[in-house]
């Protein structure tokens, strides 16, 4: 079968990436994948994902960084929560292990 303008519009879905702050718990096994975009200004920027369920999520570095200071006293750490507050330039993300 031919593809048409109609049949790739009523295929289509939008690939947008979540945030980590999204998900009620998140494993510290997950992989991480490093990805490029591009901001309004044209310049190129490099983030981290983690995909769950066939959906991907951004990992902000502050998360990384949180995260490392918790598993230095805590290496078993399986699951944690991410609590994100603010927005743009002023969003903080609070890291909370789970049991």
């Amino acid at each position: 079968m031919e593809e048409t303008i109609k049949t790739t519009a009523q295929q289509y879905e939008n690939q947008s990436v979540g945030n980590i702050a999204d998900l009620q718990k998140v494993s510290t096994d997950l992989k991480v994948e490093t990805k490029t975009g591009t901001n309004e200004k044209g310049d190129t920027f490099v983030y981290k994902t983690v995909n769950v369920e066939g959906n991907e999520y951004r990992v902000p570095m502050s998360v990384i960084r949180s995260l490392k200071a918790i598993l230095e006293d805590n290496p078993n750490l399986q699951y944690f929560k991410v609590r994100k507050s603010g927005q743009g330039m002023d969003t903080t993300y609070t890291v909370i292990p789970l049991q």
